[in-house]
C-alpha cells in the first residue's frame, strides 16, 4: 500500500483497532485514564519511507498515555526493517527527552528480548511513587498560567495580576508564560504544538490546572481541556471563583451566585449537550428523525431551566436588597452628612485607607483589610470626622479591576452605582506596584462607563513609602495626587485637608445652586 498501517494492541496481545493512517490518525477507544496509570495499548505503525519515529508518533505517545510506540522501517520489497521504539519516562525526569525514553534501533527478531510488560509494571509503580510524595506535599492547587500577548504593552503586568487572582483563589502557581500570539487559533488559542508543551509541563510539574488569562469561549475550553486532559479555566471564571470565596453579607452572595449562573448557563455540558436532539419531533416520542426520538425534555434542558428559574429568583432578591439600600441612601441625605466614596483598583489599600480615617483599629467597626484581591465586596461605611466639615461618612467600594467581566459588572451594578450617591471621590491608587497609571486609567474607565468620571475627586497616592521616588513625583504632577501610607499613617493630615476642601466646594456650589433655584422663584411669582 505505500500507507502508513497503525495497529493498537492491548496487553493481552488483543488487536483493538487497525488504521491506515500515522499514529495522530490512528483510531483510539475512548480512554480514561488513572491519574497514575497509563492506557494499557501499545502502538505499532509502519514507515513506508523508513526513518525514526516522528514528532506525531512521540506526542501521540505522551499525549496518550500509551505503554509504548513502535514504527517498523519498510524497504521497497515490503520487508521489515528496523523497528523504533519509546516508552514515557516517570515525572520528573531530566533531560533531553523528559517526557519520554527512546530506546536504540533493533532489528524485528530483536522485538521479543525486549520485555515490555515488565517495563510498563515499573514505570506505573514509579509514576504511582512520585504521585503519593508529591500528593503528601500538595496543599494546593497546582497550576499554569497562560497570558496572551497580542502585542499589549501591558501583557507582562496582565499575567502577574493573573498570578495574583490564582494565589488569592488558593492556586499554587508553578509555572507562566506569556505567548505572542497576533492571529489567536480559533479552537486553541495557542495551537495544538503549544497545547503539548504545556501538557508536558503540566505532567513534569505535576500541575493539574491551567489557567488562561483571556475568557475561552465554552467551545474553546472543552478543546483545551480534551487536548491536555487538565481542568481549564479562564480569567472571568477565576475572578467569580474569587467573589464566591469572599463574599460575606447576604447581598454579596446574592450577587456573586447570579454572575455564576449568568456564566454558567452557556457552559452546560454533559450526556445532555448530545441528548438535546431527542424529542425534536414536536414533543412526540414518535416524531423526529431516527435516533431523535424520546422523551421531551433532557437533562440539559432541565438543568437550564433550573437556572432560569434561580435567575429570577437571586433578581427578586437583589431588587429587594436594593431598596433598602435606597432606604439608607435617602436616610443619609435628610441628615445632611457628606458622603466620600473611596475607589480604586483592587488591592490598592482602600480599606486600610478606611481603617485609619475611622480609627477603626479592631472588630466590629473594623474592616476586613488583607493583602488579596478582592477582599472586600460589599460597600462598607463608616462615620469619620474631618476638621471644618464635621461628620463625614466614608464608604469603601468594591474593588476594580481592568476587564471586569461583564456579568460581574452586571451583577454588581447596583452596588457600583451606589458610588454616584456620593458628594466626593477618594481615588485610591497603588504607587508601589508597576503599571500605577494603566490601573488609574482603568478605574477611570469603570467611573466613565457609570457616568460618574465627572464627579469631585480626590487622588491618593497610597503606598508611598514603598514607591520609588521618581515615580511617586511623576504620578503626583500627572495626577495632583497625595502621597500616603494608610498603613504607617503617612500624609493623611494632607489627604484629609484635601478632601475638606473638595467637600465644602461641593457644599458651595450646592447652596449657590438652591440661591438660584429660590431668586428663579421669587422671580417668577
Amino acid at each position: 500500500m505505500r500507507r502508513e498501517v497503525g495497529v493498537l494492541i492491548d496487553r493481552r496481545g488483543r488487536v483493538i483497532s487497525v488504521s491506515v493512517a500515522d499514529a495522530r490518525g490512528t483510531e483510539f477507544p475512548d480512554l480514561r485514564l488513572g491519574e497514575n496509570r497509563l492506557a494499557g495499548f501499545h502502538l505499532l505503525h509502519a514507515h513506508p519511507r523508513g526513518g525514526a519515529l516522528s514528532k506525531g508518533d512521540l506526542s501521540t505517545l505522551f499525549l496518550k498515555r500509551l505503554d509504548a510506540v513502535s514504527a517498523i522501517e519498510v524497504g521497497n520489497d515490503g520487508r521489515p526493517g528496523l523497528v523504533h521504539t519509546a516508552h514515557l519516562t516517570p515525572p520528573g525526569t531530566v533531560g533531553e527527552e523528559e517526557d519520554w525514553r527512546i530506546l536504540p534501533p533493533a532489528q524485528p527478531f530483536e522485538i521479543d528480548e525486549f520485555d515490555l510488560g515488565a517495563q510498563v509494571s515499573a514505570l506505573e509503580e514509579e509514576i504511582a511513587r512520585a504521585a503519593r510524595t508529591r500528593e503528601a506535599k500538595k496543599d494546593h492547587e497546582r497550576a499554569l498560567l497562560v497570558q496572551i500577548d497580542g502585542g499589549e504593552f501591558d501583557a507582562e503586568e496582565r499575567l502577574e495580576e493573573l498570578g495574583e487572582l490564582a494565589r488569592t483563589a488558593g492556586a499554587e502557581v508553578v509555572y507562566k508564560e506569556l505567548i505572542y500570539r497576533r492571529n489567536l487559533k480559533p479552537g486553541t488559542l495557542v495551537g495544538a504544538g503549544k497545547l503539548e508543551e504545556l501538557t508536558s509541563k503540566a505532567y513534569h510539574l505535576d500541575a493539574d490546572l491551567l489557567i488562561f488569562g483571556q475568557e475561552l469561549g465554552p467551545a474553546q475550553a472543552r478543546e483545551i481541556e480534551a487536548a491536555t486532559g487538565l481542568k481549564v479555566v479562564d480569567r472571568t471564571q477565576l475572578i467569580l471563583d474569587i467573589f464566591a470565596l469572599h463574599a460575606q453579607g447576604v447581598e454579596s452572595r446574592l450577587q456573586v451566585e447570579l454572575a455564576q449562573l449568568r456564566y454558567m448557563k452557556p457552559r452546560l455540558l454533559g450526556a445532555g449537550a448530545q441528548l438535546s436532539r431527542i424529542g425534536g419531533g414536536g414533543g412526540s416520542a414518535g416524531g423526529g428523525a431516527i435516533g431523535t426520538r424520546g422523551p421531551g425534555e433532557t437533562k440539559l434542558e432541565l438543568d437550564r431551566r433550573r437556572i432560569n428559574d434561580r435567575l429570577s429568583f437571586l433578581e427578586k432578591q437583589l431588587e429587594g436588597v436594593s431598596q433598602r439600600r435606597e432606604e439608607r441612601r435617602k436616610s443619609r441625605e435628610r441628615n445632611d452628612v457628606p458622603v466620600v466614596s473611596i475607589v480604586g483598583y483592587t488591592n490598592a489599600g482602600k480599606s486600610t485607607l478606611l481603617n485609619s480615617f475611622t480609627h477603626a483599629a479592631e472588630e466590629p467597626r473594623r474592616v476586613l483589610a488583607e493583602n488579596k484581591l478582592f477582599a472586600t465586596l460589599r460597600p462598607t461605611s463608616r462615620q469619620g470626622y474631618i476638621e471644618g466639615i464635621g461628620q463625614v461618612i466614608f464608604t469603601d467600594t468594591v474593588g476594580f479591576i481592568r476587564d471586569l467581566p461583564k456579568d460581574l459588572s452586571r451583577a454588581f451594578r447596583s452596588t457600583l452605582e451606589e458610588i454616584g450617591d456620593a458628594d466626593v471621590l477618594l481615588h485610591v491608587v497603588d504607587a508601589a506596584s508597576p503599571g500605577a497609571e494603566q490601573r488609574l486609567d482603568a478605574v477611570n474607565r469603570i467611573l466613565d462607563d457609570l457616568g460618574f468620571r465627572d464627579m469631585p475627586t480626590v487622588v491618593a497616592l497610597n503606598k508611598a513609602d514603598r514607591a520609588e521616588p521618581e515615580v511617586l513625583a511623576r504620578e503626583q504632577e500627572r495626577t495632583g495626587g497625595i502621597p500616603v501610607s494608610a498603613l504607617k499613617n503617612i500624609g493623611l493630615t494632607e489627604l484629609k485637608e484635601a478632601l475638606g476642601d473638595a467637600v465644602a466646594s461641593v457644599q458651595r456650589a450646592e447652596l449657590a445652586r438652591q440661591e438660584e433655584a429660590r431668586a428663579a422663584r421669587v422671580e417668577w411669582r
